[in-house]
């Protein structure tokens, strides 16, 4: 490896000293073995200059790691994978209903209720579970730079307090609506978090609470979008979304919506076999 510093460019423009140790965690997060991340290291190393982006060197490491292992790339991909659902929210919604479902919650997407104060909410998503419905709103955002300050739970716990009040008062409801949720794809500022803490809202990002944020849900209940899948093409991938298939997991059950697409039998197979191994991976 190169001992000479390179100060590398990240998202927001900052510039930040490389870490091959963040490189080397970022890569077995993906499941490749010691030698493949060694060897993807070592052929990087001489790559880096000062002011090259996170997203250049990404790139390198996904290209060297799809050469290797399709599974691993896949993986390493989730991030991106995610920002790749878009523009529109729904399927980011979809993607967290389900990750409610693995944690034994019963959930519907796009749900109107109404509040206390005589005006409707459309709800992302609605969770009940064990007596308790909880309502979750999903803040998808198609760039890494955006984030959610705290201005989101502000406004969404208001939201949430109108319909709670509604919700509880109502003699036709046989659960209790406990506590709102804010899920997002990139990250909340401190005070965000801070209010949130102090709300009692659950807040929910990429990385946070560390240990519990969506990546590591993901992992764990093998959920990944279809985004992440390296048989397709970016078209495809697109043309499915349109067709509601969100999840590797729907792919499995909608080998008829690939014929109807005109992919080859061939092709199927391939798609097939890389949902089928990446579903079974969980941490």
């Amino acid at each position: 490896m190169n001992d000479k510093i390179v100060y590398i460019k990240k998202y927001s423009g900052e510039l930040e000293e490389f870490s091959y140790k963040k490189l080397r965690n970022s890569l077995q997060k993906s499941s490749a073995d010691d030698t493949v991340i060694n060897l993807i290291i070592k052929e990087i190393s001489p790559q880096l200059f000062d002011g090259i982006t996170t997203k250049e060197i990404y790139k390198k490491a996904f290209r060297l790691l799809k050469k290797s292992n399709r599974i691993s790339a896949s993986k390493y991909s989730l991030k991106r994978a995610i920002f790749d659902l878009g523009p529109t929210g729904y399927p980011f919604e979809r993607l967290v209903g389900a990750l409610l479902k693995q944690r034994g919650y019963k959930t519907q997407v796009s749900v109107i209720l109404q509040g206390e104060s005589n005006i409707t909410h459309e709800i992302d998503v609605l969770a009940e579970k064990e007596g308790n419905t909880y309502t979750i709103e999903c803040k998808f955002h198609g760039n890494a730079k955006t984030v959610s300050s705290v201005i989101v739970p502000l406004y969404i716990n208001s939201r949430f307090i109108d319909v709670q009040k509604k919700w509880n008062s109502s003699p036709n409801k046989t659960s209790f609506l406990k506590q709102g949720w804010i899920v997002t794809n990139t990250r909340f500022t401190e005070d965000a978090i801070n209010y949130g803490k102090s709300a009692g809202l659950v807040l929910l990002s990429w990385n946070y609470p560390i240990n519990n944020g969506i990546s590591k849900n993901i992992d764990k209940y093998g959920l990944y979008p279809i985004t992440t899948l390296t048989s397709l093409t970016k078209r495809e991938k697109t043309v499915l979304i349109e067709k509601n298939i969100i999840l590797t997991q729907d792919i499995l059950t909608a080998k008829h919506k690939l014929k109807q697409l005109q992919f080859s039998t061939s092709k199927i197979k391939r798609i097939l076999s890389e949902a089928q191994e990446l579903c079974s991976i969980k941490l």
